[in-house]
Formats: C-alpha cells, sequence, structure tokens
C-alpha cells in the first residue's frame, strides 16, 4: 500500500501538510475529504511532504519577519498574474511581476512563489509559503484552477473579486471617515473650551458673591474635574480599553456583542448587507470554478469577523454536507437577506446558482451603496447639531451671570 504525500487546508483555513496510506490516489483524496481537509496537493512520494514541513516552517517564520501582501497589494498581484498568465508561462509571468514592482517586500513575496514554481512545485503550493499573504481561501480556489485546467480564466475571475471585495472595503471607509473627522473635532473643540477657556472666563465671578446660575455651576464643576484629573480619565479609558479587549477574547462574550450589533437598527443592517454580499459573491466565483460548495464554504468561514455570522455559516456548512441545499440552509439561519435566500433557491433549480449568487451580490451591494448615502446624510447634521448644543451651552453658561450681574447693577 503505497503512502500519499498531502498538503490541505483545514477548516480553520491553516495549512496542514503529512502522509497517508492508501490504496489509490482516489482513496487518498476520499480520506482527506471525510476528515473535512482541502486537498490542495496530493502525490505519491517517500516523505516529501513530511520531510517539506521543517523548510515550510522554516518559510514560515521568514514570512513572519518580511511584511504580508496588503489587500490592495494582493488585488494588483492577482490582477498581473491573470494578464501575464494568458500570454507566458507561469514561471515567466512570476519573474516578470517581481521585477516590475516597486516594493521589496511585493519583490520579495512573488521571488519565494517563483523559486516554488521552478522547484517543480504548483502554484498554490509555491504560494503556501507564505502563508500571511496568500490566504487559506485563496489558494485552494488557486488549487482548483489548476486541477481543473483554468488558471488564467480563474484568476481572471479571482482578480474581479478581489477588486469588487476592495471598492465595498474603500466605500466604507470612506463613509466613515467625515463622519469621524467631524465627532473627533467636535470632541478636541468641546474639551479645549472646558479646559482652556471656561475657567480663565468663569472665575471672575467667585468675587461676586452671589449664587451663580444652576447651568454656570454644572459647567465650571465638569471643567475643574477635566482640568486637574485628565489623567485620571486617561487611565480609566485604558484600562477599559483593556478590559474589553480581554473580554472579547471569550468566545461567549464576543457572540453577545456580536449579536448585539446585528440588532442595532443600522449597524446591524450593514453588518449582515456586506457579509451577505460577500459571501454570495465569493461562492459565485467559486461555483464559476468548479470548486464544490461545501468546500467553499468551509473556507470562507475564517474570514468573517462577525461571530453570530459565522456561527451561521457553520451552521450552513453542516447543513450542505448532510446532503440540505443551500438556500434552505440560509433560511433556516435567519441572518441572511430574504432577496439572497431567493435568488439562491431559483439559481439552485435552474441550475444557475454562480449566476443568480452574483446578481444577489450586485444589488446588495447597490443597496449598500444607498443605505450608506442616506445614513451620511442624516448622520452628518446630527453630529453638527450635537456639538452647537454643547458649544451653546458652554457659552450660555457664560453669559447668565454677566447678564445677573448686569441687573443687579441696574446696567
Amino acid at each position: 500500500m503505497p503512502d500519499y504525500d498531502y498538503v490541505v487546508i483545514d477548516g480553520g483555513g491553516k495549512e496542514r501538510r503529512g502522509q497517508l496510506r492508501a490504496e489509490t490516489t482516489a482513496e487518498a483524496r476520499a480520506t482527506l475529504a471525510a476528515r473535512k481537509l482541502f486537498v490542495v496537493r496530493l502525490g505519491e512520494g517517500r516523505g516529501s511532504a513530511g520531510s517539506s514541513d521543517t523548510p515550510g516552517k522554516a518559510a514560515s517564520l521568514f514570512s513572519f519577519k518580511r511584511s504580508r501582501l496588503s489587500g490592495k497589494e494582493l488585488s494588483l498581484f492577482t490582477r498581473q498574474l491573470s494578464t501575464l498568465a494568458q500570454v507566458s508561462p507561469l514561471e515567466e509571468a512570476l519573474r516578470t511581476i517581481m521585477r516590475q514592482s516597486e516594493k521589496e517586500h511585493v519583490r520579495a513575496i512573488a521571488g519565494a512563489v517563483h523559486s516554488g514554481i521552478v522547484e517543480g512545485r504548483s502554484l498554490a503550493d509555491a504560494m503556501s509559503s507564505e502563508p500571511r499573504s496568500f490566504p487559506g481561501l485563496y489558494r485552494a480556489m488557486i488549487s482548483a484552477g489548476e486541477r481543473s485546467g483554468s488558471l488564467p480564466a480563474l484568476t481572471e475571475r479571482l482578480s474581479n473579486l478581489l477588486e469588487r471585495q476592495a471598492a465595498m472595503r474603500s466605500k466604507l471607509m470612506v463613509a466613515l471617515a467625515y463622519p469621524s473627522a467631524i465627532a473627533s473635532f467636535a470632541v478636541i473643540v468641546v474639551i479645549s473650551l472646558m479646559i482652556f477657556v471656561v475657567p480663565l472666563v468663569v472665575e471672575q465671578f467667585d468675587t461676586l458673591g452671589q449664587k451663580l446660575p444652576l447651568l454656570t455651576r454644572i459647567v465650571m464643576g465638569l471643567s475643574s474635574f477635566l482640568a486637574h484629573w485628565w489623567w485620571a480619565l486617561a487611565i480609566l479609558f485604558i484600562l477599559a480599553g483593556f478590559g474589553a479587549w480581554r473580554a472579547f477574547q471569550v468566545e461567549s462574550v464576543r457572540l453577545r456583542v456580536d449579536g448585539a450589533l446585528l440588532r442595532m437598527p443600522f449597524i446591524g443592517r450593514l453588518l449582515r448587507d456586506l457579509h451577505a454580499a460577500r459571501m454570495a459573491r465569493t461562492l459565485s466565483t467559486m461555483i464559476e470554478s468548479r470548486l464544490p460548495v461545501m468546500e467553499g464554504l468551509a473556507l470562507t468561514v475564517p474570514t468573517i469577523h462577525n461571530r453570530v455570522l459565522r456561527k451561521a455559516t457553520n451552521e450552513i456548512v453542516e447543513s450542505v454536507r448532510g446532503g440540505g441545499s443551500l438556500s434552505a440552509a440560509m433560511r433556516r439561519a435567519n441572518v441572511f437577506p430574504p432577496l439572497l435566500v431567493y435568488l439562491a433557491a431559483s439559481g439552485e433549480s435552474a441550475g444557475q446558482l454562480d449566476m443568480m449568487l452574483e446578481r444577489a451580490a450586485e444589488y446588495l451591494e447597490r443597496e449598500f451603496d444607498a443605505f450608506t448615502s442616506a445614513a451620511l446624510s442624516l448622520l452628518e447634521p446630527a453630529i453638527i447639531i450635537v456639538m452647537g448644543a454643547v458649544v451653546a451651552a458652554i457659552i450660555l453658561s457664560i453669559l447668565l451671570p454677566i447678564m445677573q450681574l448686569q441687573s443687579l447693577t441696574g446696567i
């Protein structure tokens, strides 16, 4: 019974290497699939995978010291690889990318992948030397393209997927940048007024011997507290941040917090639509690349940060693995937009699941754009109004004693 060396990706998106004894390659692949492992490379050998584990670890340590590819850099790398692989051999395409890059760490990462190709390894296996730059989901899709002989077409679809995901992240950052800047500026202005301006003005009224208005006394108290105990507040915020970070390490706490976020009126819908659009587009690309739905779903799980959504996706994986349909599993999860569930069901019945999932992703992305535009149109005036109200209260606290003084003197 021969031994087979394998390189697989587990359900957590981590690469694993080892040996397996089986009668045939099909039996070895079936055994690994039964363990819920996605096969990246499988071949008969004499411990090559096991012996390469140490170099793999060394490469991982080396890549840890080296910067990883950012999302934008990975998208550009994939687009370049897609374009060059259509007109030149893979080894030449990687060499060209390595030469054209202006950033040292990108050249080093491309060079590591190029070296793996020169050694006779597959592209997905060569990319496994840089796991921080090429996630398990990415390598799995590359491996599927290599096995099906459609690597140039798959890298084209994969580059489109990465560019759309980058565009969604960019829209989210743009949507949050302006309100965050306004809110930060408002906080700085209010704190500056309370610490530096209010004490200088209001202390002039201490010699009057008259009882100051309630609003003035409140503002003076807050101003004195901020001026003398700002360091205590800073320590309190640091301790609160550290405590929140430690609490988030507890799975039950993180699950409750993520569930609360999904129930919030605006943020919850935003998170659900983003997750649903990303999942629909990723699955569409995988199905179009002939990657099994169950394996594709399992590999998307580590990319989901919200614990409630991750748990729901895990339940979908188990349901599909048990023979259920994707749309029925989505419906039972009860966290996905109804349109996505309906289009998935229509795609399954018509045998065009990839096309229907892509249409669902496009619709959800348009909804996301419309929703963020509407939310911003309400959020920005709300921040300005709140800031104006706080500043007005501070100014009024200064004007009230002046008006009281004028009434007492008869001026």
